[in-house]
């Protein structure tokens, strides 16, 4: 079988920022490949990352929320038949507002590129995967947890981190692993779109923010090590810790009042 493959690839989702950008780069300097595959919105954004990858680029402009984007990708892999030795899973956003302050297409938009894009990804790319190879998704802290007021997000991150999980049991036998980075706040992009600048703030007060780096960093190493979870930073593991251990009614009331929220 692994003699059909024609090229080693890397593929990278939500490359064209934050943490996506910062897993491009760093597996243009960590493993050898013949080709990256990098995919987001905007064309000019993927352009600006390939200018700064010293690597052999291919520049995917995809909307990860439109199921046709899929066949394209099909039959990218289906005609190339490369061999995909690392799929990194950035792609998502959030919002912070009361549920009903949203439409039901933003939530469903959200479901589609947190949860979906990433399954729909990682089911498309495993049929050209073989022993050694790795794939990441990008959860979060707020996966462990129901969080009033970013709600939809949190429970799509909950799906992601399990849906990690699971896969990384069930290709065990396969030697393929799956890790759910676990970002607690971070220094990203994210924020321009969760924030609604029209309303008030839902979220007031962050017990951290971290460096997107040192996100990066760690879920590479990670990764690499073949986890099936990752995270960094004492308060961000301390609070997934205490949210396996108390009552849910108490971690979301300790939330709500943190915020001032009611």
């Amino acid at each position: 079988m692994k003699g059909i493959y024609l090229k080693k690839i890397v593929i990278v989702t939500g490359a064209s920022s934050g943490m996506g950008r910062g897993f491009a780069e760093t597996a243009a300097e960590h493993v050898k490949f013949d080709e990256m595959w990098i995919i987001a919105r905007r064309q000019e954004r993927l352009e600006e990352v390939k200018d700064r990858l010293n690597v052999p680029v291919r520049c995917i402009p995809m909307d990860l929320t439109d199921r046709a984007s899929y066949k394209v990708l099909e039959g990218m892999l289906a005609k190339e038949k490369p061999e995909v030795i690392r799929l990194l899973n950035c792609s998502g956003f959030g919002k912070f507002a009361a549920t009903l302050d949203d439409t039901v297409d933003t939530h469903l938009n959200m479901m589609d590129l947190n949860c979906g894009a990433a399954m729909a990804m990682t089911e498309i790319v495993l049929p050209y995967m073989h022993e050694g190879a790795r794939i990441l998704n990008i959860a979060s802290v707020a996966a462990f947890q129901p969080i009033p007021y970013i709600n939809v997000y949190a429970a799509t991150k909950a799906f992601l981190l399990y849906y990690s999980r699971a896969l990384n049991r069930e290709l065990k036998g396969r030697g393929i692993t799956v890790t759910a980075l676990c970002p607690f706040w971070t220094k990203t992009e994210f924020f321009d779109r969760a924030i609604a600048a029209d309303r008030d703030q839902v979220v007031k007060k962050y017990a951290a923010m971290y460096d997107p780096a040192d996100l990066v960093k760690r879920g590479w190493r990670d990764m690499e090590r073949g986890k099936d979870v990752s995270g960094y930073g004492f308060i961000a593991r301390g609070q997934a810790l205490l949210c396996k251990l108390l009552p849910h009614s108490l971690v979301m009331s300790v939330w709500m009042k943190q915020q001032s929220l009611k």
